[in-house]
């Protein structure tokens, strides 16, 4: 369970939930004094007197500090007002049940599962004992011990489930912000990275390779054809290293660079980058399929992915890339030897952390694939499968 205070995007729910407390209050002290209620006096001063100063102050209190509304202690004074309703007015036993599951419900929201809890068990603990020793209620005997072992449960399960649901929430929203801080100094440090990259590299030498073009024009108005020869010969090396260095960059980038590169072509050329970064055996068996470039991104995005999880953090000796048609659907396996992933399920919904799995999960659903990590003692495998789109124009089969 969380224990830990949930955050809030906006303090403006909980000042609704304060307004309709007061709303409460504000009905309750009317109905009792419009009808005929058996022991109007009783309640009115029970309502009037607690109920309604109560929720002005917390109404007020929660404007000037969204945070006040969060301290499990007002659901206890909550449940303590409807507890001296109840004795107040025995007949209002339902009422009472029905805006106490309302507080649970709304409690638990804020404070999360293990808050809730402590709120399902302030109401069952507030208003059963109170309906047991009433003489009055409208049920007695058994229907009586019927109904509030009921709301006991109603009360236990609204709390956990509603909190739980909150957690969930909660979690989903730290891992997507943190996705989205991560794709953004992502994308800052590959424009860094080309930035520097293309300056020190291409621009440099090609301010070489402008020298020596015009030396071969000098060498061609002497007619020295010998040293013109030797300055293109120069010049085509020169050409040649910076093709195959902006090659690699747009490799680094993933198939999504040019339309010619497929995810094949990215994963073996990236291949023997990875066995000199991670020291790892890196093994290939993909079939030569045409997939449409966001596919293909995707899919290469995860695999870059698995490999660093399975280079950095799970000690990984060999790594297996393997991608295949399985009935109308392509499968990407990325299965490595380390390290399994220790605790919670590695996807679980209410993990925060794992943001680079987080992320993998993103980028199957953003395709319409379905993500799924088998990890333990013998090596973690990642497994994508997605309806294949094919490459606008073009049939199946390599590019």
């Amino acid at each position: 369970m969380i224990a830990r205070r949930l955050p809030i995007q906006s303090g403006e729910p909980v000042v609704w939930i304060a307004g309709v407390r007061l709303l409460f209050a504000a009905a309750a002290l009317a109905a009792v004094l419009s009808f005929a209620v058996p022991h109007r006096t009783a309640s009115a001063i029970v309502i009037g007197a607690v109920g309604l100063p109560w929720s002005i102050a917390a109404l007020d209190a929660t404007r000037r500090r969204p945070n006040f509304s969060l301290n499990p202690l007002v659901a206890v004074v909550d449940f303590a007002i409807l507890g001296g309703i109840q004795v107040a007015e025995p007949q209002a036993y339902a009422g009472v049940r029905f805006v106490a599951l309302f507080f649970v419900a709304t409690h638990a929201y804020f404070l999360g599962e293990l808050g809730g809890l402590v709120v399902g068990v302030a109401a069952a603990v507030a208003l059963v004992p109170a309906a047991a020793l009433l003489r009055q209620i409208p049920v007695s005997g058994g229907m009586l011990a019927f109904y509030e072992t009921l709301f006991a449960v109603a009360a236990l399960s609204c709390g956990l489930l509603v909190g739980r649901l909150r957690t969930a929430e909660s979690a989903a929203r730290l891992r997507a912000r943190e996705l989205s801080r991560r794709a953004i100094e992502a994308e800052a440090a590959v424009r860094r990275r080309l930035a520097e990259s293309i300056h020190d590299g291409p621009v440099q030498e090609l301010v070489s390779l402008d020298l020596m073009l015009a030396s071969v024009d000098q060498a061609a108005a002497r007619n020295d054809a010998e040293g013109a020869r030797e300055r293109l010969a120069d010049a085509r090396v020169l050409t040649e290293r910076n093709i195959k260095a902006l090659r690699d960059e747009i490799i680094g980038l993933g198939p999504y660079a040019f339309e010619e590169l497929t995810f094949a072509a990215a994963v073996e050329q990236c291949a023997p980058v990875w066995r000199r970064r991670y020291g790892m055996e890196v093994e290939l068996a993909i079939a030569p399929l045409d997939l449409d470039d966001e596919i293909c991104g995707a899919l290469f995005g995860i695999t870059q992915e698995a490999v660093a999880n399975a280079g950095r953090h799970a000690g990984a000796s060999r790594i297996v890339v393997a991608l295949r048609p399985v009935g109308a659907e392509v499968e990407l396996v990325v299965s490595d030897d380390g390290r399994g992933f220790e605790g919670s399920p590695p996807l679980a919904a209410t993990e925060p952390g794992h943001i680079g799995l987080a992320s993998m999960k993103e980028r199957a659903e953003l395709i319409g694939g379905r993500l799924d990590i088998e990890t333990g003692d013998r090596g973690t495998a990642v497994t994508v499968r997605v309806l294949p789109r094919l490459a606008a124009g073009d049939g199946a089969g390599p590019r």
